[in-house]
C-alpha cells in the first residue's frame, strides 16, 4: 500500500507473550441469522474468515439487542447494519417517510465513476448521526446510502440495501468504506504479476512505481517491449532503471512481447514483409501492426532483433504473448482477418487445392457460403501455423538460455476451453500446445477471452478445471485477468473494481498458482491498498496456547511486529511488518530472539526457512531466478549445500541476491 495508508494496529484478541507483541486484527466475520446472504462474497475475498468475531454483519429485521452490538464496537468489532433493524436505529439511522428512486449512485472512493444499478429501486430517504460519513448517496437527491463511524476500538457501517446477489451489485467500495473506519485486511500475497507499458507512464518515477507494485503484492512485471525493440539511449537508459529499481524491490521484469506486431520502426521499414488481411489490405489492426512471421526473412529478422533486445538488458524472462491471428469475429470479419500474406496463401494452395483468398470472393466457387469443407481446412490449417509459430518461438527463447540460463518463459494464450469458439476465431488451440509441456519448460498465461469478461468470478475455478485434464503439469499453469472497460452491459460498473475485482483476484489465486493483471495502471485507486489482500488465500485462522495457526493455500504475509517461530524454528522470513509463511498450516508465536540476517522479501515459492544464532536458510522453488532481499551483507552464501558465488547487490538500506532457478536450499551467514 502507499505509505500514506499506513496499516493501523488495532487491538482485538488479547494475546501477548513476553516483550514482543503481535500486531492483532480482524481474521473473521459473522453474519447473523440463517441467511447470509451475499455478504460473505464481499468479506471474504479480502482474507477474512467465517468465525465469530471481528466484524458482525447485521442483516435488516435482525432483533439482536443494539446496546450488545455498541459494546462489541466500543471492544473493537466492526458491526455491519444492514437496512432497518432495532440496531440501525439504536445507532441512530433511521428511515424517513419520504422516498426517492434509486439506480444513479455516487461513492466518495471514485466520486466520477458510474455506478449504475441494473434495477430502480425506491428506498426511504434515510436520516444518518451527526457523526456519521457519508460514503455513497443517490447522485441526484443526495440520499445516503452507505454510511458508518469509528466507535471506540472498533466502528459502525449502514447500508440501506442488501449489496445485491453477487454481493457487488449496489456498493462496489463497501470493503474500502471498512477500510476507512480502521478495518485492516488480516493478510497480505506477494505473487501477483502484472503488465506495463511505458507509454501510460512517461512521467512516472521508476523507483516510486517500482515501490507502490510491491506494496500491491506485484511479483512480476510484463514490461511491453517493442517500445525497446531498436536500440535507442534514451528509452534503454530508462528501460535499464525500470529494472533495476523493480530489482531492488524484488520484483521480476520480462520482456513482453506481442508477435506478430514487432515495432512502429519495423512496419515503417519493411513494407514488403507487412500481414495481409482477407481484404488485401496491410494488417492494421487496433494498436498491432502486424509483420508476416511465415516469411523465412522477415522471420530471421524478428528473431535476430528479439535476441539482441534480451541481450542488451537485464531481463528475468520472456512472454510470448497472443501469438495468434485476428479476428474476434473470425472469417465473418475479412477486414480483420488474417493471415492472409502471399506465403501462407501459397502453401495451403499446395496442400488445399485453392487460394484461400477464394474463400472470401463471392463470385468464386470457394467463397465460404459454397464450400464449406474448404473453410474448414482453411481454419484448421491456420491453427496448425500457429501452433508451428508458437513451436518455433518457444524454441527461439530456450535457445537464448544459452546466454541467459537464468530466463523464465511465458506463453500468454487466450483460453478456448470456456469459450470453444477461439480456434476457429483467431487459430488458438490450447490442447494441441499443452502437451509441450512435457518437454518444455514454460508457464501457460490463460488469457480471460473478452467474450466472457461480463461473466462472474466463479469462472476461473471452472477454467482451471477445464485445463486440468489436458496436462499433468497444472502448477504451470496461470490466469490473467483483463481489468478494462467492457463493451457488454454490464452493471454497476464497466470496468472491474472495488468488491467485483476483489472477487476475481481471490477465486483466481485459488484456483492458478499464478495471477497476472492486465494492466498496473488500469487498477483503480480505491483499489490499489486492498489488491495484495484479495490475492491472498487464508482457509483457516484460530489461537491455539497462545500461537496463532494460520492455513492458506498458497502462502501468505501475516501483520506482525517483533520477532517470530514459526512451527518451533526461529523464523528469518520477516520485514518488519509482515511474517511471511509457505503454504500449508503453520503455526506463529512471539519470540524475544532476532535471527542473525531477515530475509526481507523473497520472489520465489517458499518452501521451508528457519534460524539459529549464527545463520539462516530457506528452501525456494522459482521458475525465473530468484530475487531474495536481506538486511545484511551476507559473508557466506551456500546453494545446496555448496560454497557459492552470487551476484550480490546494494539495494538501498537491503541486499539483493540473485539466486539461480528452480529448487533450491539456501543458507546464509552475516
Amino acid at each position: 500500500m502507499p505509505s500514506s495508508i499506513k496499516l493501523l494496529l488495532l487491538p482485538l484478541a488479547a494475546w501477548c507473550i513476553a516483550s514482543a507483541q503481535p500486531v492483532a486484527r480482524v481474521h473473521h466475520f459473522h453474519v447473523l441469522g440463517d441467511d447470509a446472504g451475499s455478504w460473505p462474497d464481499v468479506l471474504r475475498p479480502v482474507g477474512l474468515v467465517k468465525g465469530q468475531g471481528g466484524v458482525y454483519v447485521v442483516r435488516s429485521g435482525e432483533g439482536a439487542p443494539g446496546a450488545q452490538w455498541s459494546e462489541r464496537a466500543e471492544r473493537g468489532a466492526y458491526v455491519v447494519l444492514e437496512g432497518e433493524s432495532e440496531a440501525a436505529e439504536m445507532f441512530g439511522f433511521k428511515p424517513g417517510a419520504k422516498r426517492v428512486p434509486v439506480r444513479n449512485v455516487e461513492d466518495v472512493h471514485a466520486p466520477k465513476l458510474g455506478i449504475i444499478w441494473q434495477k430502480t429501486l425506491e428506498l426511504p430517504v434515510w436520516t444518518v448521526p451527526e457523526q456519521a460519513m457519508v460514503f455513497a448517496r443517490e447522485r441526484w437527491t443526495g440520499a445516503p446510502l452507505v454510511a458508518g463511524f469509528r466507535k471506540g476500538a472498533g466502528a459502525v457501517l449502514w447500508v440501506a440495501v442488501p449489496p445485491g446477489e453477487q454481493g457487488y451489485e449496489r456498493f462496489p467500495y463497501l470493503v474500502q468504506a471498512l477500510a476507512d473506519l480502521g478495518l485492516r485486511p488480516p493478510f497480505q500475497s506477494s505473487r501477483l504479476w502484472a503488465f506495463f507499458d511505458s507509454s501510460y507512464r512517461l512521467r512516472a518515477d521508476s523507483d516510486y512505481l517500482a515501490r507502490r507494485w510491491r506494496k500491491a503484492g506485484i511479483a512480476a512485471l510484463q514490461v511491453a517491449a517493442w517500445h525497446f525493440y531498436e536500440s535507442d539511449p534514451a528509452r534503454d537508459k530508462y528501460l535499464d532503471a525500470l529494472i533495476e529499481a523493480c530489482h531492488k524491490q524484488a520484483i521480476l521484469v520480462y520482456a513482453w512481447v506481442e508477435l506478430p506486431h514487432v515495432s512502429e520502426k519495423f512496419w515503417l521499414d519493411h513494407p514488403e514483409w507487412r500481414e495481409k488481411t482477407a481484404l488485401g489490405q496491410d494488417a492494421h489492426l487496433d494498436w498491432r501492426k502486424l509483420m508476416n512471421l511465415a516469411n523465412p526473412d522477415c522471420a530471421g529478422a524478428v528473431v535476430d532483433g528479439v535476441r539482441r533486445m534480451i541481450d542488451a538488458h537485464d531481463w528475468d524472462g520472456v512472454n510470448l504473448a497472443e501469438l495468434y491471428f485476428e479476428s474476434l469475429q473470425g472469417y465473418a470479419n475479412p477486414s480483420r482477418f488474417t493471415p492472409m500474406n502471399a506465403d501462407v496463401r501459397a502453401e495451403f494452395r499446395r496442400t488445399g487445392g485453392f487460394d484461400p483468398l477464394e474463400l472470401f470472393d463471392a463470385a468464386s466457387p470457394n467463397h465460404q457460403s459454397k464450400n464449406a469443407s474448404g473453410l474448414k481446412a482453411f481454419l484448421e490449417y491456420r491453427a496448425t501455423l500457429a501452433r508451428r509459430t508458437q513451436e518455433k518461438w518457444i524454441a527461439e527463447v530456450e535457445a537464448m538460455r544459452a546466454a541467459k540460463p537464468h530466463l523464465d518463459l511465458v506463453l500468454t494464450h487466450v483460453d478456448d476451453r470456456f469459450d470453444n469458439r477461439m480456434r476457429d476465431l483467431i487459430g488458438a488451440d490450447a490442447a494441441s500446445l499443452l502437451p509441450m509441456l512435457d518437454h518444455h519448460d514454460f508457464t501457460f498465461l490463460i488469457e480471460d477471452p473478452a467474450t466472457v469478461w461480463h461473466l462472474g468470478a466463479k469462472r476461473y475455478q471452472q477454467i482451471a478445471a477445464s485445463y486440468a485434464p489436458l496436462t499433468p503439469h497444472t502448477s504451470k499453469l496461470a490466469i490473467d485477468i483483463n481489468i478494462v472497460e467492457r463493451y457488454q452491459d454490464v452493471y454497476p460498473t464497466k470496468q472491474q473494481t472495488g468488491t467485483e475485482l476483489f472477487q476475481l483476484l481471490n477465486l483466481s489465486s485459488r484456483a492458478f498458482p499464478r495471477v497476472a493483471l492486465y494492466f498496473e495502471n488500469s487498477i483503480l485507486g480505491a483499489d490499489l491498498p486492498l489488491v495484495s489482500a484479495a490475492a491472498s488465500t487464508p482457509d483457516r485462522v484460530e489461537w491455539l496456547g497462545g500461537k496463532m495457526v494460520v492455513d492458506s493455500v498458497r502462502g501468505v504475509g501475516v501483520p506482525w511486529m517483533g520477532g517470530a517461530r514459526v512451527d518451533g524454528r526461529l523464523w528469518p522470513v520477516v520485514d518488519g511488518e509482515l511474517v511471511w509463511l509457505p503454504a500449508g498450516a503453520h503455526a506463529i508465536e512471539p519470540v524475544d530472539a532476532a535471527p542473525p540476517l531477515r530475509l526481507l522479501a523473497l520472489n520465489a515459492d517458499l518452501r521451508s526457512a528457519g534460524a539459529t544464532t549464527r545463520s539462516i536458510e530457506f528452501a525456494y522453488r522459482s521458475q525465473a531466478r530468484a530475487l531474495a532481499l536481506v538486511d545484511k551483507r551476507p559473508a557466506r552464501i551456500e546453494v545446496d549445500g555448496e560454497n557459492t558465488k552470487v551476484d550480490v547487490r546494494e539495494a538501498g538500506n537491503a541486499y539483493l541476491l540473485l539466486l539461480p532457478r528452480g529448487q533450491h536450499l539456501v543458507s546464509l551467514e552475516p
